[in-house]
């Protein structure tokens, strides 16, 4: 299952040589078109950084992932080894 940070990974080089390509292609030159494509990339990065930043929060004594259901799935296995719930047939 791909999430928001694979299209990112993946949007990261795309962008840089689309963008360039593009502005290329309508007349600048390769000089001048491949810092407008740096640009969008690194927009791209800032956006997967600061706005929607991979971090945990503390709730509780665990941490909790905000960007992912594998996160989410470990925070529930720790809690319960840490309770001795086996988690079979349980609804979390």
């Amino acid at each position: 299952m791909t999430g928001y940070y694979d299209y990112v990974l993946g949007l990261i080089p795309a962008a840089l040589i689309g963008v360039t390509a593009f502005l290329n292609l309508v007349g600048l030159s390769l000089t001048a078109a491949l810092p407008g494509g740096a640009l969008v990339a690194g927009a791209v990065m800032a956006h997967a950084l600061f706005v929607r930043g991979p971090v945990t929060d503390v709730h509780g004594g665990a941490e909790r992932s905000r960007t992912g259901s594998v996160g989410d799935s470990i925070d529930r296995a720790v809690e319960r080894s840490r309770t001795g719930r086996s988690g079979a047939g349980g609804s979390d």
